[in-house]
C-alpha cells in the first residue's frame, strides 16, 4: 500500500441532494467514515416533519443512505451524537434509535442543545470504522 493511501479523503454524498450545501454528507479517511450532522427533513416540505416518529424515521433512513454510500452500515457506527433542544424525547429517540441496530451499540451522547435548523427535533452526526 502507498504510504498515503490510508490518508487519501473521498467525498459521500447523497445523489438526492438537491442544492449544494457548504459541507459534505461524509468524508472517508482510510477506514473511517466521518458522518455530517443530519436532522430528519421531510423532503416535500424542506422542514422537520410534525410528527416525532416520522421526522426519526427520516433521520435514520438518512444515516443509513449516506453509510450505504460508503458500503457501511449502522453496525459500523463507532460513535454517535445527538443534540435536542427537548431533552423529553429521550425515551423516544432511544426506543427508534435501537430497532436501527443489530449488534453492540456505539459510544454516544445525547446533549441538550438550542433550536435546530429547519424545525428539527434531533441532530445526529457519527463516526463509522469499517470492520
Amino acid at each position: 500500500m502507498p504510504r498515503n493511501a490510508s490518508r487519501t479523503r473521498r467525498y459521500v454524498n447523497l445523489p438526492s441532494r438537491k442544492s449544494p450545501l457548504p459541507f459534505s454528507d461524509a468524508v472517508r479517511v482510510g477506514d473511517t467514515l466521518y458522518l455530517s450532522g443530519r436532522i430528519g427533513i421531510d423532503p416535500a416540505t424542506g422542514m422537520a416533519p410534525n410528527d416525532v416518529e416520522q421526522e426519526l424515521r427520516l433521520l435514520f433512513d438518512g444515516f443509513e443512505a449516506v453509510l450505504a454510500q460508503a458500503n457501511m452500515a449502522m453496525d459500523d457506527l463507532a460513535w454517535v451524537q445527538i443534540f435536542s433542544p427537548d431533552l423529553s424525547l429521550w425515551e423516544r429517540f432511544n426506543a427508534a434509535y435501537l430497532k436501527r441496530f443489530s449488534k453492540e451499540l456505539p459510544a454516544r451522547a445525547f446533549i441538550g442543545s438550542g433550536p435546530l435548523l429547519k424545525g428539527g427535533r434531533f441532530e445526529m452526526l457519527g463516526i463509522a470504522v469499517r470492520r
